[in-house]
């Protein structure tokens, strides 16, 4: 972790003074807490401070807009964007950054289920942290519960993919966070991810390649030592189209 004295803002970010951002910067240090792009801060934000970082981020937003060499005093189009992108990277697109996890109510397995169970396709939506690029896909979810598993509501997968999808990731990581959150929560037996996407930092930029996807997976517990089991979560899959990919 850096030193408080190296990130902007810090060394006032303990008084009143200061943007808002300091002051959560310096309670993340403080704590000794990681900050990634991908990572949840909502512990480190106060009430109030959301509102605060919104107008923050529109006022850096109308500075890049300045440096773009737009109008924004005179062009109709522009005048207002930079709240409105400061809105939706704080309350939409990484709303998953600054939001608490959603509430998951968990139900002990007293049928005693331990078939497979798959979930998917689920749409998802999130963005390339190298260049703010969305990434839109499907995810598909297996689970191998046991006696002592939790069960939760089909709904909440939905939920839990939103959450940590909405935030700026490479693929990668955000299967492997999805999957280490459901291992937590429903402590299967085995646990199988799979995540198929476009990425728009292929379509729009370098290559501009507007036909490949991306698909990687995670495998735990039974998946990744039977591979019986394997075979028949990837069969089954269903691949009925989500409007992605």
């Amino acid at each position: 972790m850096n030193d408080t004295t190296s990130a902007p803002g810090a060394s006032s970010a303990n008084t009143s003074t200061g943007p808002v951002s300091g002051r959560i910067r310096y309670r993340l240090q403080q704590a000794g807490q990681r900050f990634f792009a991908n990572d949840n801060i909502a512990d480190y934000i106060e009430p109030g401070e959301i509102d605060a970082l919104r107008d923050e981020v529109a006022g850096r937003m109308h500075a890049v807009l300045q440096s773009l060499v737009i109008d924004t005093d005179n062009d109709h189009n522009t005048q207002d964007t930079a709240r409105r992108v400061a809105k939706m990277y704080l309350d939409e697109v990484f709303a998953g950054r600054y939001r608490q996890a959603p509430a998951v109510t968990a139900f002990p397995n007293v049928s005693r289920l331990n078939e497979l169970m798959i979930v998917g396709p689920i749409q998802v939506r999130s963005a390339c942290s190298h260049h703010f690029c969305p990434i839109i896909g499907r995810v598909w979810i297996g689970i191998l519960p046991n006696e002592t598993s939790d069960l939760i509501g089909l709904s909440k997968y939905a939920r839990l993919c939103e959450w940590v999808m909405s935030r700026p990731q490479i693929q990668e990581e955000a299967v492997v966070l999805l999957a280490d959150i459901l291992e937590r929560r429903v402590r299967p037996d085995g646990l199988a991810v799979v995540m198929e996407a476009d990425h728009f930092c292929m379509h729009w930029r370098g290559v501009k390649d507007s036909d490949s996807a991306m698909t990687n997976s995670v495998m735990r517990g039974a998946f990744l030592r039977d591979a019986n089991l394997r075979r028949e979560f990837l069969a089954l899959m269903p691949r009925k189209s989500s409007g992605a990919v």
